[in-house]
């Protein structure tokens, strides 16, 4: 059972005004831009922080991971919390919780307080992410929404960009405890603007979407859709094809190819120049060619993408600049497939857009943080790890999508 919002001030005039919702797209960049600067803008500090406690680099790499268990398995909480009681009061509880995480990571004495902030951190963002998507399947269903989902993307690649340079800087400048004061000051200009700017855009509220039967039943029946997978599982291997990179590169940059911290940032900041040319490339074949190409191109892009660092590897071109170009070509196919895969996963179930959202971010997520996991438990000073993962996810990329392809809804 639904129930129409009373009209208010924070209302938008009608579902599908593109008009109305083009104001809001910065707004809703900066709060999908949360999640990787939470990740992207402290990345040339991990080395550092393993040094600073004392802890191995499995250690520090928790910090990484943790946070992405945390945002995997609390948004199959948020979202069901924005269908029932409103998009607005989610994402404004979801950035104090940020902003309070983000204090006490920058305050954290050990690296356990450190790694239990960074969890809490995820349960903000997680919220702040997941609402976001939400108000995008509300006003721009279908493939408006795709459309939406690359232009914002578009913009908040500016965050993986600016946010390892920034990092860079900090790091070298002020300690790797700057990065999460960063954050926390982040956290409460967005939050603000969000509190003055954000619409109401949950016009059916859902009054037993937090019902435990309801809730189950729920997520039962998107996770019981073909479709659902056929969109979420290629995107969820993307996700994963870049979190190979993120979790180990910034090891074998500074350990193994002697690359300067300073310089560290740089090169994660060009090779997230690769996301921003995968979303543009991904808006204009959308509109020439549909959902269905556009993830077929995302995805041939990204199994050709994984296996060039391992190719490289094995004909003895190990080299940072070898990486780095992998790794860009990695983020340009992602930027290509994955904002497809967000805006359609969500398409077919209007009622609960928040609960579809919150669990393929949830399966994306865990992949990535199981990926994660794996890379810095086999950290051995060598490229060999990272290059391994990056060719099995490529395969599997492939293979994935081609055997899903014909479950997906063709959205006109």
């Amino acid at each position: 059972m639904t129930q129409p919002c009373a009209a208010d001030t924070h209302s938008l005039p009608a579902t599908g005004d593109a008009q109305h919702f083009s104001g809001l797209v910065w707004l809703l960049a900066g709060c999908m831009m949360i999640q990787p600067l939470s990740t992207d803008l402290y990345l040339p500090s991990l080395p550092h922080i393993a040094t600073a406690f004392g802890s191995s680099p499995a250690g520090a790499q928790k910090t990484l991971s943790l946070f992405m268990l945390g945002f995997a398995s609390v948004q199959l909480l948020s979202g069901p919390l924005s269908d029932r009681w409103g998009r607005r009061p989610a994402l404004l509880a979801g950035f104090l919780v940020f902003i309070l995480a983000s204090v006490a990571c920058a305050l954290a004495p050990t690296i356990d307080a450190l790694i239990t902030g960074r969890f809490m951190q995820a349960v903000g963002c997680c919220t702040i992410v997941v609402v976001a998507r939400a108000v995008i399947n509300d006003t721009q269903p279908g493939i408006g929404g795709a459309l939406i989902m690359a232009r914002v993307s578009s913009i908040y690649a500016l965050g993986p960009i600016c946010g390892p340079l920034l990092g860079g800087y900090l790091q070298v400048a002020f300690g790797w405890r700057a990065a999460f004061v960063v954050l926390s000051l982040l956290g409460i200009a967005l939050g603000a603007l969000a509190f003055f700017r954000l619409p109401e855009t949950n016009r059916s509220r859902n009054l037993h979407a937090l019902n435990p039967g309801r809730f189950v039943g729920n997520y039962a029946k998107i996770a019981g859709s073909a479709h659902f997978w056929a969109c979420t599982l290629p995107g969820a291997l993307s996700f994963g094809s870049i979190f190979v990179y993120l979790s180990g590169s910034a090891f074998l940059l500074i350990n193994v190819f002697f690359v300067p911290t300073a310089y560290v940032g740089a090169c994660f900041a060009l090779s997230a120049g690769g996301y921003w040319c995968g979303t543009v490339i991904c808006r204009r074949h959308l509109h020439r060619h549909g959902i269905d190409r556009t993830l077929r191109l995302g995805a041939n892009a990204s199994f050709a993408a994984c296996l060039l660092f391992p190719a490289l590897v094995v004909g003895g071109l190990a080299h940072w600049a070898a990486l780095l170009f992998a790794q860009c070509l990695v983020m340009l196919a992602h930027g290509i497939g994955f904002p497809c895969a967000q805006a359609t996963a969500v398409a077919p179930f209007p009622a609960n857009a928040g609960a579809a959202a919150a669990l393929m971010g949830a399966v994306v997520i865990l992949f990535s943080f199981v990926v994660g996991t794996l890379v810095g438990a086999t950290y051995d000073g060598t490229p060999y790890p990272i290059g391994i993962a990056s060719a099995a996810i490529g395969l599997l990329t492939l293979a994935c999508s081609r055997g899903l392809e014909r479950f997906r809804i063709r959205t006109a």
